[in-house]
């Protein structure tokens, strides 16, 4: 097989890959994919990184490499939004994003003339949407997904509005970020190249905080005010796109505004519905079926084809039409409710409120442990993690239900953990 000619610099980084809870199974596309993003001393050196951010001093001695040499690299890789780098009290630390949400998508979130970004659409294309195995590890694994729906706030009635709280609005991720950036739509950028990109508006891929600071600083994103961000939300529901996000409460890194030709996360919502591949929002449609015209508006709109038209059992008109919602494949987007023409749909809260992770190590320890990969956090093979990076890790495990703290434990298989467990329940 091909890559095993390669397999010195890019099986290694594969198997890098891996260890995060959402990897990237290795197959002949995938090493054509690192191939273009990667010089194989590039591939070498990043296969040998921690999960954990790190310095370039760090970097400098797990390469054996001079300080001034390394940080060139690293520069290089930052330049081209293969490591995300953030400033911490005045120093830059470097991590390597996960493919998706991550490398993947920042090497076709702007127009570039260093790869042929026509080539690796194609090759984006066969890896995710044909192959399969990629996006089902990404989307189908565990309870605790990447992204989450943000409902559509125009679609909330004042007693809706009411019971949504600020993480579940992308206006108030929006007014609360510390940087805002806007790129182009990963998903219809590569579709673009396919020739098969639908007329959703492109440059509309929204980055926050730390991260944007990083894509904004190498050209990946361009830095936006508030006000213009404020104002390409409002394209978005103009245009009927779902707000979907990073699956976090707290400094949210990303907002997509999807359309179901598309985006990813949209055709997978779809492929793999019955295994809820993104979290829905609080809410769901509800149709009064006695002011339903059958028009099939709602029906066009909606991203995972949870709406459809079936038989209104009237006898005076047996023809009629009218909607209906699929509440266990329906996102809980709302599109569907803006575009009623007759305001007969409308959103009513779900009866259990859907659980969003704190922050991003929080997610990242559920998807660990329910994807049998906790050991990658807590123990590195390139470098042992400080106290206080355990501690962190630790820290979320014992506040998980016991169900969860006991996979974590039968994971790691830590007479540590393990007391900590039983120190907690006692």
């Amino acid at each position: 097989m091909a890559h095993n000619t390669i397999k010195s610099g890019y099986s290694k980084l594969a198997d890098r890959l891996n260890r995060f809870p959402q990897g990237a199974p290795p197959s002949e596309l995938l090493f054509k994919i690192l191939k273009m993003l990667f010089s194989e001393k590039e591939a070498k050196l990043v296969s040998l990184m921690p999960i954990k951010p790190f310095t370039a001093k760090k970097a400098s001695r797990i390469w054996k490499m001079g300080l001034t040499s390394t940080q060139k690299v690293l520069d290089e890789l930052a330049g081209r939004a293969i490591l995300v780098d953030i400033e911490q009290k005045g120093e830059s630390v470097y991590a390597l994003p996960p493919p998706m949400a991550g490398f993947f998508e920042f090497s076709l979130m702007r127009v570039r003339n260093d790869i042929d970004q026509k080539v690796l659409s194609e090759l984006f294309y066969e890896y995710i949407n044909v192959e399969e195995n990629f996006i089902r590890e990404l989307f189908t694994q565990g309870q605790t997904q990447l992204g989450r729906t943000f409902v559509h706030e125009p679609a909330l009635s004042k007693e809706n509005a009411l019971h949504v709280l600020d993480y579940e609005r992308a206006t108030e991720v929006i007014n609360n970020a510390t940087h805002l950036g806007v790129g182009i739509c990963y998903c219809r950028h590569k579709m673009y190249h396919l020739g098969k990109a639908c007329k959703a508006p492109q440059e509309i891929c929204m980055t926050f905080n730390t991260v944007a600071a990083s894509l904004i600083k190498h050209g990946c994103a361009r830095s936006i005010e508030k006000e213009e961000c404020l104002d390409l939300l409002q394209v978005a529901y103009e245009h009927n796109l779902v707000q979907f996000g990073e699956n976090v409460r707290e400094k949210v890194n990303f907002i997509c505004n999807c359309c179901g030709c598309c985006c990813e996360a949209m055709i997978a919502a779809r492929r793999f519905a019955i295994l809820n591949p993104v979290h829905t929002t609080n809410f769901i449609p509800v149709v009064t079926e006695s002011d339903c015209n059958g028009c099939g508006k709602c029906v066009t709109a909606c991203p995972v084809e949870a709406m459809t038209l079936v038989s209104s059992n009237n006898p005076v008109n047996p023809e009629m039409k009218v909607a209906k919602v699929h509440e266990d494949i329906c996102l809980g987007c709302g599109v569907c409710v803006r575009t009623c023409p007759k305001d007969s749909i409308h959103l009513k809260s779900r009866p259990s409120r859907v659980i969003t992770p704190l922050n991003g190590t929080h997610r990242a320890v559920l998807m660990a442990i329910e994807r049998g990969k906790l050991q990658n956090l807590i123990f590195d093979n390139q470098v042992l993690w400080s106290h206080r990076a355990i501690a962190g890790v630790l820290g979320v495990i014992l506040k998980l239900p016991p169900f969860k703290q006991a996979l974590a434990s039968q994971q790691v298989k830590s007479r540590y953990l393990e007391a900590l467990i039983n120190h907690i329940e006692n």
